[in-house]
C-alpha cells in the first residue's frame, strides 16, 4: 500500500488560512490504513482548524467528507455538485489523489494535507516499512522475493558490497543488508545458483525518461 503521514498542522493551518470555505477530503483506501488521512483523521484535523480559526475570530466553515478513493474519476465525481461552494479543498490522500483531485476540478486549488513516503507494508500498528518503489521491472522472481531496489541503500543489482558486516548494512547497525537477505532466502529455497547470475546493470532511462510514466492494458480497457 502506499504509505503517507500527517503533514505538521502549522503548515496545514498555513497553507488554508487565506480561505473562508473549506472541503477537507479523506480517502478510504492506504492513507486510513496507515492512520494518516481516512475518516477519521478527518474529523481530528477538522476539530483542529476550527478551534485554530475560532480562537483568531475568524468564521471559517470547514465541511468533512471521505472519498472511497481519490485516484479514481467515478468517486471523485461525487463531490462535482458542491465543489464550487469552497474556496478550497483539503486532501488527505496521497500525492497522487490530490494530483488526480486538481487535474479534475481545475478552477479550485486541492491543497495536501499529509506527506505520501513509499509504497510499503504495515509490520506492527504505527510502523510500515518500504518494500517498492515502482520500479517498472521488477526482479523479485530472480531475488527470492526480496526486492534490491527499495532495500539496498545502494540499489545494487549484483550484492553485497564491501560495506556490509555481519549481515547488517554500513550505513546503520540497525539495518538488514538486502543482498544477505536476498542469499538467506535463495539458500533457504534452494536456489543459490541463481545467486552466481551476475544481472545487468538497470536501465533506469526507460523508466524515468519522458515524463510520467503510464501502465496500458487493452484487455481492461473498454
Amino acid at each position: 500500500m502506499i504509505v503517507a503521514k500527517p503533514k505538521p498542522v502549522e503548515e496545514v493551518i498555513e497553507s488554508v488560512s487565506g480561505f473562508d470555505r473549506i472541503l477537507l477530503v479523506g480517502c478510504n483506501e492506504c492513507v486510513t490504513v496507515c492512520e494518516a488521512g481516512g475518516r477519521k483523521e478527518v474529523g481530528v484535523l477538522a476539530s483542529a482548524l476550527r478551534m485554530h480559526f475560532m480562537n483568531q475570530g475568524r468564521n471559517v466553515q470547514i465541511d468533512e467528507v471521505t472519498l472511497e478513493r481519490q485516484c479514481d474519476r467515478e468517486y471523485l465525481e461525487e463531490i462535482r455538485n458542491r465543489i464550487d461552494q469552497y474556496g478550497a479543498v483539503l486532501s488527505l490522500a496521497c500525492g497522487v489523489g490530490v494530483q488526480f483531485m486538481a487535474e479534475t476540478y481545475f478552477q479550485t486549488p486541492v491543497l495536501p494535507g499529509v506527506d505520501t513516503c513509499f509504497m510499503g507494508v504495515t509490520e506492527e500498528r504505527g510502523l510500515w516499512s518500504e518494500r517498492c518503489q515502482g520500479c517498472g521491472q521488477c526482479v523479485l522472481a530472480r531475488t527470492g522475493g526480496i526486492c534490491p531496489v527499495s532495500r539496498c541503500a545502494k540499489r545494487l543489482f549484483n550484492g553485497p558490497c564491501g560495506g556490509s558486516t555481519r549481515g547488517k548494512c554500513e550505513l546503520s547497525k540497525d539495518l538488514e543488508c538486502a543482498w544477505q537477505l536476498i542469499i538467506d532466502r535463495l539458500t533457504e529455497l534452494g536456489r543459490l545458483d541463481d545467486y552466481e547470475e551476475l544481472a545487468p546493470i538497470k536501465d533506469w532511462s526507460t523508466e524515468r525518461a519522458g515524463g510520467p510514466r503510464r501502465v496500458e492494458r487493452e484487455d481492461v480497457r473498454q
